[in-house]
């Protein structure tokens, strides 16, 4: 038995927001203090530090958990199941839906729960519950499919990365221009088939990582804002993941028995495009080599940072040949890592 990804799907939003859509925005410091630079250098040196040069948000009217359901119903259909077999819905997040222009996340009932109702899924033996673990969430929630199912608990399991980023920014903050919505999702099931999962590795660092990112106050200390927005210690993220990520790579590509030279694809959480660059390099470096051309491909310059969703979305848009001189093909080896609040790392070396 294997256990493999038999169907995937996602949602990525019409709504385009480019970089030239921050001009008129009031960057400024944390202290609430303005920046030297013209809001045009602050955009061209962030364009050329991530790659991003525009995102994706959801309209008004959607919630989190309605773009979560849209990429579900789209894997379901993919893998062609009956969504009554499924044993486990985990919806992997960070911040609820919030809705537009408010000020609470709301997570009562669970994003789950909300997407197996959207589904009307009637099995009360299908059980949803959400994950909150940072941008790995997605990783780490298909993780724990595949424990249910290698444990007998289950036989299909649905998992779904989905974020607005969108509704918890703070507009005064230059970061805000990296975050996006999406929604990915895949059907994870116990197959005759070669290949699936082949090892994992996940590794929380909390002592002195805990807080590089989290919520706290508008930069504008003149706003009487009650909200609190994702902030985050920009450079201390850099670095944690260049000298953490590429080591949990390595130990997970041992573990599966594979070589750095089977490795097709990496696909990676796609939050900074130069510290992806950084982290994909450290790795080949352990091998004594380089990264193959093509080896990772990137989402970020057209659809930002959507945390969980980042992971799903690549492959769907991948596997469904919707990306130029990128595909995977059958017996192509895997890896997909990430890296976010926590700090939490995880990586999967999965064989098609």
């Amino acid at each position: 038995m294997s256990i493999k990804i038999t169907g995937v799907g996602s949602y990525i939003p019409n709504q385009v927001e480019k970089n030239s859509d921050f001009q008129e925005h009031e960057f400024l410091y944390e202290d609430g203090s303005s920046f030297e630079q013209s809001n045009s250098v602050i955009i061209e040196k962030f364009k050329a530090i991530t790659g991003i040069a525009e995102r994706r948000y959801i309209h008004s009217e959607l919630n989190n958990s309605d773009i979560a359901y849209l990429a579900a119903n789209t894997a379901i259909e993919d893998a062609g199941i009956d969504p009554e077999e499924l044993d486990y819905l985990i919806v992997a997040h960070n911040y609820g839906d919030v809705l537009h222009n408010d000020v609470q996340s709301d997570t009562v009932p669970s994003l789950a729960a909300r997407v197996k109702h959207k589904l009307r899924i009637k099995n009360p033996r299908c059980v949803a519950y959400d994950i909150l673990f940072g941008c790995p969430g997605w990783v780490e929630a298909v993780i724990q499919a595949k424990a249910f199912i290698q444990s007998g608990l289950a036989k299909k399991c649905l998992v779904i990365g989905s974020e607005t980023l969108s509704r918890v920014v703070d507009k005064h903050d230059r970061d805000s221009m990296i975050y996006s919505d999406g929604a990915g999702a895949v059907i994870v099931e116990a197959t005759e088939e070669e290949g699936g999962i082949l090892a994992h590795e996940t590794a929380s660092y909390t002592f002195e990582e805990a807080n590089f990112i989290f919520f706290g106050k508008s930069n504008n200390r003149e706003k009487n804002d009650s909200r609190r927005y994702i902030k985050m210690h920009g450079r201390k993220i850099y670095e944690f993941a260049l000298s953490r990520v590429p080591d949990a790579m390595k130990s997970c590509l041992e573990k599966s028995g594979k070589n750095i030279e089977d490795v097709k694809k990496i696909l990676i959480h796609q939050a900074n495009e130069k510290m992806d660059e950084a982290i994909i390099k450290r790795f080949y470096r352990l091998y004594q080599t380089t990264p193959p051309e093509g080896v990772m491909p990137m989402t970020i310059e057209k659809l930002g940072n959507s945390s969980v969703a980042t992971v799903p979305t690549l492959l769907d848009l991948i596997l469904k040949g919707k990306m130029e001189d990128q595909s995977i093909n059958k017996g192509d080896v895997v890896i997909l890592a990430s890296v976010g609040a926590g700090m939490n790392i995880n990586a999967i070396v999965y064989q098609f």
